[in-house]
């Protein structure tokens, strides 16, 4: 059972990107990219192919994910902007890639 909770939300237009802050508590092993992904898709409505997580890092002593995470308008936007280790880290592998 994860718990996700946006701590910061800030629109900016320039890059026509949602810029959020967010906190994930969980149960058992840490979460993966890809879940967390899902989680914050399923939780705010937020279209998984234009999320991009920049960073997570684990609360020592908690079962809890702190992170940094951008929401693109458009998927030409995503692709013009991101670098391309960021879009690599967010890729969805498919079964040979694993």
């Amino acid at each position: 059972m994860m718990k996700a909770e946006i701590t910061k939300d800030v629109v900016n237009p320039v890059l026509k990107r949602r810029e959020i802050n967010f906190s994930l508590t969980f149960e058992g092993p840490q979460p993966s990219r890809i879940d967390t992904k899902k989680v914050l898709s399923a939780a705010f409505d937020l279209n998984p192919e234009l999320l991009i997580i920049e960073r997570m890092q684990t609360v020592f002593g908690k079962q809890e994910v702190v992170g940094y995470a951008k929401v693109y308008d458009d998927i030409d936007s995503l692709q013009m902007i991101e670098k391309t280790h960021i879009l690599a880290r967010n890729a969805v592998k498919t079964e040979e890639e694993a």
